[in-house]
């Protein structure tokens, strides 16, 4: 929420923070009303103990659910559903994520989630086995995830997907057949942390993902559209030549 940015316009961040914001409320605009909001984990950022919490705007925990709580108020969604992320971020004893489920009143919170709207059934879960670090294998771990959730629904184990949802890379992408769908969704975190500028190489996408489920219709493709809205990339986050 812009009340919560860095008070340093001279900062790099504070414009990183108020051009990201405006394209996520545009876009957020242009879909209400929102009947059902899915929040995929890392609702939070944690105490960022590997960079010394040199990144953050609030260190704890708690004002940081706060923070996210009115986030989440703010888009309006008649119904919530959520599910935790990584320990790392969220807690490694306490599930942090926990407080803004029952801030928002979330219908649920869990590991894993199987919501069901007009027949379609969605997988929710925040963090993959794995991801990829090499463009053309971003597939691999989505088409392992549709399997496992196959094997579990013939042990009556799980209720079987029609779209899986995995989020944690900060790289949107998606596969599937007629009859299935998986994607990874983008992240609401922008490019250039110490670790992802140091140590990683792929694309960030930064945005969020929508989906339009009918009432009617036979089928995955008779029922649902659905979108990336993920702009590339804001003027804050280009990298520039340095001239000499």
């Amino acid at each position: 929420m812009p009340r919560y940015w860095s008070m340093l316009p001279a900062e790099k961040y504070f414009y990183i923070q108020q051009q990201l914001w405006e394209e996520f409320e545009k876009t957020v605009d242009s879909l209400r009303p929102i009947d059902v909001l899915f929040v995929n984990g890392d609702a939070v950022d944690g105490k960022g103990t590997k960079s010394g919490s040199t990144e953050l705007i609030q260190t704890s925990p708690i004002k940081q659910a706060e923070m996210a709580t009115e986030v989440i108020e703010w888009i309006g969604a008649e119904k919530v559903v959520m599910t935790y992320g990584t320990p790392y971020h969220v807690g490694t004893e306490d599930d942090i994520e926990s407080i803004i489920a029952r801030n928002v009143g979330a219908v649920e919170i869990g590991a894993q989630m199987w919501p069901e709207i007009n027949g379609i059934v969605f997988d929710l879960k925040h963090q993959s086995e794995s991801g990829s670090s090499i463009p053309h294998g971003k597939g691999t771990p989505l088409s392992k995830e549709r399997l496992w959730n196959v094997l579990w629904a013939e042990h009556d184990a799980q209720p079987k997907s029609d779209i899986l949802i995995r989020s944690h890379t900060h790289y949107s992408f998606f596969c599937g057949e007629p009859h299935w769908l998986a994607v990874f969704t983008p992240a609401l975190q922008g490019a250039g942390t110490k670790f992802g500028g140091r140590r990683r190489s792929g694309i960030v996408h930064f945005g969020v993902t929508h989906f339009d489920i009918q009432e009617t219709g036979n089928n995955l493709q008779d029922k649902v559209t659905w979108k990336f809205h993920t702009p590339m990339f804001v003027e804050s986050q280009r990298s520039r030549v340095l001239k000499l």
